[in-house]
């Protein structure tokens, strides 16, 4: 287990290089660039080169990405381009807003998805199934941003129990830092227990279909012990799988879902810093995203091992 572990750790720390060196390079080649982002298309070329060396522009391509890169490596994260602050000091402040909603999102889909998807397999075509599958294929069908629109028209302006603007951080209570992302975080986590619930009906419905489970059936063997033992252990697999993958949907819906309640999180500062040229900023927002997504689908690799200890990976048991 652990030698497989280690690979995985080996491998996404490759990934994350990759992905710190495509961004560093993808910025760099778009036209603009943050001097004329900043003096607009009039100024002198005077100006542009004074701001460009005063920005650490001048440098060679090279030297830019060594300098920025062994920064990263010592807790120096450099500055923001626009305003001067410490990019990591701004990275400090929006990420607990978006790892809330992101967190309360999945918590709330799988709460919702696996109890469902179960419900519609031991239920097929029963009216708890066919209630099941039209919430789900609603759920893929919206969008994270329009269902939160919905949740602030309706629980927000016309009931207001919930704010529909802004975010409250936990060290000013428990209760209203979890009422401001509430919202937030039920439309990032419906579409995401959509897809959960489809691929845990299907799953289980095939597993239920196995000969072993009918072999236990004919054993006299108890239906929740058939249920809960052999079929939703097996079942739980590729559960897992998309379960893992379809986080990036959370971190993609919180970019637009943090816009629609004004909340200034990772995702508002990576479209401001796009938008701005701003390369730290970006850069250290980009590699923080892809960070959690690769971290998330190591767990949900060596989360393998829990539910089947027999799973081997290349060769090497895990």
């Amino acid at each position: 287990m652990w030698r497989y572990i280690a690979k995985r750790v080996a491998h996404a720390l490759f990934v994350m290089w990759l992905v710190a060196t495509t961004v560093f390079l993808g910025l760099r080649s778009i036209p603009g660039g943050p001097v004329r982002a900043m003096l607009g298309q009039e100024a002198t070329p005077e100006a542009v080169a004074s701001l460009r060396q005063e920005l650490g522009l001048d440098e060679p391509l090279p030297v830019q990405y060594v300098d920025w890169l062994t920064g990263m490596f010592v807790g120096d994260f450099g500055t923001s381009i626009t305003s001067g602050a410490e990019v990591g000091s701004l990275i400090a402040q929006a990420a607990p807003r978006t790892l809330s909603i992101a967190l309360f999102g999945v918590l709330l889909g799988l709460a919702v998805s696996i109890p469902a998807g179960v419900l519609g397999a031991t239920r097929r075509h029963q009216p708890a199934d066919y209630a099941a599958t039209i919430a789900a294929f609603l759920g893929i069908s919206m969008p994270a941003f329009f269902v939160g629109i919905l949740l602030a028209i309706v629980f927000g302006v016309w009931l207001g129990w919930f704010p529909v603007v802004g975010y409250t951080p936990l060290s000013e209570g428990f209760v209203p830092w979890l009422k401001s992302i509430t919202l937030p975080g039920i439309a990032v986590g419906l579409p995401y227990a959509a897809g959960v619930t489809r691929m845990m009906r299907s799953s289980l419905i095939e597993t239920l279909d196995e000969q072993y489970m009918r072999t236990a059936l004919a054993k006299g063997v108890r239906s929740d012990v058939r249920l809960y033992k052999h079929a939703l252990q097996n079942a739980l697999m590729p559960v897992v799988t998309i379960a893992g993958i379809q986080l990036a949907l959370v971190l993609g819906g919180t970019v637009t879902v943090e816009i629609v309640f004004g909340i200034q999180g990772l995702g508002r500062l990576l479209v401001n810093s796009i938008l701005e040229r701003n390369y730290p900023v970006t850069q250290v927002t980009i590699l923080l995203i892809s960070g959690i997504f690769v971290f998330m689908n190591l767990i949900v690799d060596i989360a393998y091992t829990a539910i089947d200890p027999r799973v081997q990976y290349g060769g090497d048991q895990a």
